[in-house]
């Protein structure tokens, strides 16, 4: 929604500075999203004759142009717009003017050709986006007359608010003051147009009748209706006739300009009223050509199955039982009920009597139409907020009043006013505490009170509370809770002081959880990608992975191929590399959480269900997954993490290892079987490590260990051993570890078998850190460390050193 300062202030008794103005929409909930100053930039830009025209000699696309700007003398200009004649006033900027955008007008040689200023557009002076031709002045104004004065140009602050779903009051000049007046403390007040009809009965929320038809005469003669016969989608239905309008008459230029600045185009005097009336005090009207209605009667109906209608876009829209119509009394469709009219009684050059339409819509139903039928127009976006159903009155009043000043028609002292049942909006009780409670104040009652006057939400004293009436123009707001955003709005969120929040949480992750939390960051940290499997397999896949085949059947699979549970992660980590694979993306690692299912144990009916964890390093080979196996015990400070080699099925003969925590079994790593990456087409190796996180949760923990950090520096020796293949290399490792004192940490960093190694043993080659916390160590120190490195792996794994 777009607003003027200057429109503003019609309905402010005090003027407001535009900062105060902006920072209060902030404070409202109706943010600036952008803020423009107009009227400023035009003090070089005069009012100029075109004395001649005559083509550029160097370009097909510009024109000269000699104006005289008042002082006698022909200026040069080089202009790229065609629609001026000789004897045409228009706006000229002179050399130095900084127009609006920023531009600095010079002068310039354009295709060798000077040009002494600038003819300008009505864009270019801030009058809109046409920027097709140059402005060309009507009336005749003086030659070198500033133009913000024959234009009648003041200067104004146009701000562009976030309006949101639930203020249908900030869909209006008249809505945004209220609230504005309220918040800053200044007096507000409505237009008060001359009274055509004397008033009726009030309109409040649940009040009406049940819809029907209503009638009146015109001073001379002419009867005219109006009808609801769908009390559900229409309220409230007001009609009133204008005669003698003049349709030649234009808008005045400042009602034009308004309309400009929030973003409508002027159309004819009658249109521009009615879109002024509606941006004013938030009532949608649609004035209609008397002559053109069957009838002159406009009846509220609902759409039937394939009715169609065409609409003053001239799309011929299809309508459906849901759907609102307008008809006349030939029950001919000449409007979609709040969305857009029609386009057979549409105001014409040749319209001089007028049936002014102004009414209630149900929002919902206005909302439907207009989303299926794809046609937002600035009417719906009102109706579906909900509009106020008591200002129909005063919004006939400004209408008529405009249209008198404007066009010269008078309004006929008799109108229809039909009446539905309006929605009920019945008093809410608000409570003091509550309030306080949710916003974390300590208001008064009276306060509270204080704040919901200016904007309309009277207050009943109800012993510490308030039985709060809801104002019309506020359709959105029905319970305490809307009730106490009014409060926090007009209190000022400001104004509510910070706080820290001490309810206690009332769930928190187990520890399970959190370990699984960690045990995924840690494999995210170690650059691996997760993979999620279905845990659904084909009949055989368990079989190729070099598993036992005999798997849990599905009876209704959602998928027959895929009718076998997983009894492992090993199938779905191998196929996902084979894909990858295919893809030529080589040396993939991946792992995956997931749930196997193993036979039911005598006496359960469900499957043994379990979470694992599954790696997969493809391009590496078995020590890679036995690395990281590591580091996850290390992570959950395991008691006595162990690998014990063993024969696995899908894994490698004589890469394979069961492993162990305390000495129970909790998974296996190594290398998958050569034979099961041929079936899959994987044509490198594969690294997997495959483990039962329920049995890890469950397993012994040793307590958190320290060391004392050493200032001194370390000794780093490297030991190459041929050890059988039978013998872990996690065995050796700890062997190492715990052979000296002075040992600080091991890694193994090469795995060879080949010559000279001999046939069933392997070259394992680590990294020894020799380090003491209170001193240097000498070689004879190192020299001694390193003999019983040796002496503890021949000794206990019957180990060879390598040369």
């Amino acid at each position: 929604m777009k607003v003027l300062s200057s429109w503003l202030h019609e309905f402010l008794d005090a003027p407001v500075a535009p900062e105060a103005i902006a920072a209060a929409f902030d404070d409202l909930g109706t943010p600036v999203e952008e803020e423009t100053r107009l009227g400023e930039g035009l003090d070089g830009i005069v009012v100029a004759e075109v004395l001649a025209l005559a083509p550029h000699p160097n370009a097909d696309k510009i024109q000269l142009v000699q104006v005289d700007a008042g002082d006698g003398e022909p200026l040069q200009i080089c202009c790229g717009a065609f629609n001026m004649a000789v004897g045409d006033r228009v706006p000229l900027a002179t050399l130095g003017t900084t127009m609006p955008g920023g531009m600095h007008i010079e002068r310039r040689k354009l295709r060798g050709e000077w040009s002494n200023g600038m003819l300008c557009s009505a864009r270019e002076i801030g009058l809109g986006d046409d920027h097709a031709g140059i402005l060309v002045l009507d009336g005749g104004p003086s030659l070198g007359t500033p133009i913000a004065e024959v234009l009648g140009i003041e200067p104004d602050v146009l701000w562009e608010l976030e309006v949101n779903p639930n203020r249908p009051d900030a869909m209006s000049v008249a809505g945004l003051a209220r609230d504005l007046a309220a918040k800053v403390g200044v007096g507000f007040r409505l237009p008060s147009p001359p009274a055509v009809v004397p008033a009726g009965e009030p309109v409040t929320w649940a009040s009406g009748g049940a819809g029907g038809r209503q009638g009146a005469t015109t001073s001379a003669g002419t009867p005219f209706a109006a009808e609801i016969a769908a009390p559900d989608g229409c309220g409230r239905f007001l009609a009133r006739v204008l005669t003698g309008v003049d349709p030649s008459a234009p808008s005045p230029g400042w009602m034009q300009r308004r309309l400009i600045d929030l973003g409508m185009r002027p159309i004819s005097a009658l249109v521009d009223i009615s879109n002024y009336v509606m941006l004013e005090l938030g009532q949608p009207n649609h004035p209609y050509d008397l002559a053109k209605v069957g009838g002159a009667t406009l009846r509220v109906r609902r759409a039937r199955a394939g009715e169609s209608m065409t609409t003053l876009d001239d799309v011929e829209r299809a309508l459906t039982v849901d759907d609102l119509l307008i008809t006349d009394g030939d029950d001919v469709p000449v409007g979609i009920a709040g969305v857009m009219g029609g386009a057979d009684c549409e105001i014409s050059a040749a319209t001089t009597d007028v049936l002014l339409e102004m009414a209630w819509f149900d929002p919902t139903t206005i909302s439907r139409t207009s989303r299926r039928l794809g046609l937002r127009s600035e009417a719906s976006a009102r109706f579906e907020k909900g509009v106020d159903p008591a200002i129909s009155e005063l919004a006939a009043d400004r209408f008529c009043q405009l249209a008198a000043e404007i066009c010269g028609g008078s309004a006929e002292a008799v109108q229809v006013d039909v009446r539905a049942t309006l929605p009920a909006r019945p008093p809410v009780l608000v409570r003091t505490a509550r309030v306080n409670a949710l916003l974390g104040t300590d208001l008064e009652p009276a306060r509270i009170a204080e704040v919901l006057a200016p904007i309309g939400f009277s207050t009943e004293p109800q012993g510490p509370d308030h039985l709060v009436t809801i104002p019309t123009w506020r359709y959105d707001s029905a319970t305490e809770i809307d009730v106490v955003e009014e409060v926090a709005r007009h209190h000022g969120y400001r104004h509510i002081p910070n706080r820290e929040l001490t309810e206690p949480r009332s769930g928190r992750l187990t520890e399970r959880q959190l370990e699984r939390r960690a045990v995924r960051r840690l494999l995210c940290g170690l650059g691996l990608a997760e993979c999620q499997p279905l845990p659904f397999l084909a009949p055989g896949q368990l079989a190729a992975a070099g598993l036992d085949p005999a798997g849990i059947e599905l009876v209704n699979p959602l998928v027959a191929e895929e009718s076998v549970l997983r009894t492992a992660l090993l199938p779905g980590l191998v196929a996902a590399v084979a894909h990858n694979h295919a893809r030529r993306q080589l040396g993939v690692g991946l792992w995956e959480i997931g749930h196997i299912f193993l036979t039911p144990p005598e006496g359960q009916t469900l499957p043994d269900e379990r979470e694992h964890l599954g790696v997969a390093l493809a391009g590496r080979e078995a020590p890679a997954a036995v690395e990281v196996w590591q580091v996850l015990a290390e992570l959950l400070r395991l008691e006595r993490p162990a690998v014990v080699n063993a024969q696995l099925p899908g894994l490698h003969p004589t890469r394979a290892a069961e492993v162990l925590v305390a000495g129970e079994r909790v998974g296996s790593v190594g290398e998958v079987d050569p034979a099961v990456l041929d079936r899959h087409d994987v044509g490198e190796r594969v690294a997997i490590l495959e483990v039962d996180l329920g049995a890890l949760h469950r397993a012994a923990r040793r307590s958190p260990a320290y060391r004392q950090i050493s200032r001194f520096p370390s000794s780093d020796i490297d030991l190459a051993f041929e050890v059988p293949d039978g013998v872990s290399a996690i065995e050796v490792e700890r062997t190492l570890a715990g052979a000296d004192p002075l040992v600080w940490a091991v890694r193994l960093f090469d795995v060879y078998r080949g010559e000279p190694v001999a046939a069933g043993s392997r070259s394992l080659a680590y990294a020894v850190r020799l380090q003491a916390v209170d001193r240097t160590l000498t070689d004879a120190e190192v020299a001694d460390a390193r003999a019983r490195l040796i002496e503890a792996a021949t000794g206990v794994h019957g180990a060879v050193l390598r040369g």
